[in-house]
């Protein structure tokens, strides 16, 4: 057990860097003038396909990796 939790920090800094990519990763096609409601062709919701649906589901599973990791952290300290 105590080999994991030597292991934690680095794996933290792997997930946190994991998550930044992931989140950058994703396309968004909502700009500053569809907020104001200029586009009237899409109301700002669209259905995720293909890869796009594959790096959103990996950028919710690492944010629960992440939190998890840092909860195990904070409890063991």
């Amino acid at each position: 057990m105590t080999s994991i939790l030597n292991l934690l920090p680095y794996i933290q800094l792997v997930l946190s860097a994991l998550l930044v990519v992931a989140v950058l990763i994703q396309t968004s096609e909502a700009g500053l003038g569809s907020s104001f409601g200029s586009d009237g062709s899409s109301a700002g919701f669209r259905t995720r396909r293909g890869f796009d649906k594959v790096i959103f589901i990996a950028t919710i599973i690492i944010a629960i990796l992440f939190a998890a990791a840092s909860l195990v952290s904070i409890i063991t300290r």
